[in-house]
């Protein structure tokens, strides 16, 4: 079992230690810094807080970290591997070019060591013969920041010269948020279904399909949900591509869950009722609603 708390404490943690009041704002913060205990004063601007508080601090964050990998290269590709790539074992075996013993001794120690969460597919294959390989998630959300955005780019930084990490900081887009939104659309879902509890939920993947959410009640009810984050408002297109990739996996949802972060087309809303929901990010913020010193996690890291 992981030492860390789940993603949502983290969360609402970090929001109240940092007086967080826009949510966006909040998660893009937090897909930063998240889980470290560090203060973040989100009027500063992002870029100018992580050459403040990671780039200036690189050697001694470093030293911790290293402290937890053993220093091992195999640890570090693996890590940057699944921080940048779909999360996959073998993509990540892959990328850092080890055998699939090496790989695994060395996810086994990760996991061990709660660096990394096995997140395996809520269902299985069709084809029953296909081997699903399972994913990893980064226990703390700043360790898949490091391992994605600083720790490739560490020669130029030990020397002072930002220009390789600033190139990336300014092309990590809104997608670096969306796997913290997806898992906080989780969290919200727990919540929704009080009358039937949620008992199982993740995601579901394999060689051809890919669906964000996929849930069991405590009764069986299937849930099948997708996340749109785009500016965009969703549209019943968004409904009908995830009731085609749930016929494509031979799965029948009796619940449909649409999370839009800018709203939905009427024609989607027509589709509403007790088959298909529609969350957006105002249901969303309630994830960080009625914060309190009770939320506040004791953190241990040192501060920057």
């Amino acid at each position: 079992m992981s030492k860390y708390p789940t993603l949502l404490e983290q969360f609402r943690s970090f929001c109240f230690q940092n007086n967080a009041t826009d949510f966006e704002e909040a998660v893009e913060y937090f897909a930063v810094f998240g889980g470290m205990g560090w203060t973040v004063d989100m009027t500063v601007p992002l870029g100018m807080l992580i050459e403040e508080k990671v780039l200036k601090n690189y050697r001694y964050i470093h030293g911790d970290i290293t402290k937890i990998t053993q220093s091992n290269k195999t640890h570090h590709a693996l890590l940057t591997g699944l921080a940048i790539g779909d999360r996959r074992e073998h993509s990540a075996f892959k990328r850092a070019n080890v055998t699939r013993k090496e790989g695994e001794e060395s996810i086994d120690f990760l996991v061990e060591n709660a660096l990394l969460i096995r997140d395996k597919s809520q269902a299985k294959p069709v084809d029953e013969k296909e081997e699903v390989s399972d994913k990893f998630l980064f226990a703390l959300p700043f360790f898949r920041f490091w391992f994605s955005s600083i720790s490739p780019y560490y020669k130029g930084i030990k020397e002072g010269d930002y220009k390789e990490v600033n190139a990336r900081l300014s092309n990590m887009t809104q997608d670096f948020s969306e796997l913290i939104y997806t898992q906080l659309v989780m969290e919200l879902l727990k919540s929704s279904f009080k009358d039937d509890p949620i008992a199982e939920i993740g995601s579901y993947w394999d060689k051809n399909v890919e669906i964000d959410i996929l849930a069991k009640t405590k009764s069986g009810k299937i849930i099948a949900g997708t996340c749109k984050y785009s500016k965009a408002k969703a549209k019943k297109s968004e409904l009908t591509k995830l009731q085609e990739s749930c016929s494509k996996a031979e799965l029948a949802p009796d619940i449909f869950v649409v999370f839009s972060k800018n709203g939905f087309s009427n024609e989607l809303k027509k589709e509403k009722g007790e088959s298909v929901k529609l969350f957006s990010l105002k249901n969303l913020r309630a994830l960080f609603e009625n914060l309190s010193e009770d939320d506040l996690l004791v953190n241990t890291n040192k501060k920057y």
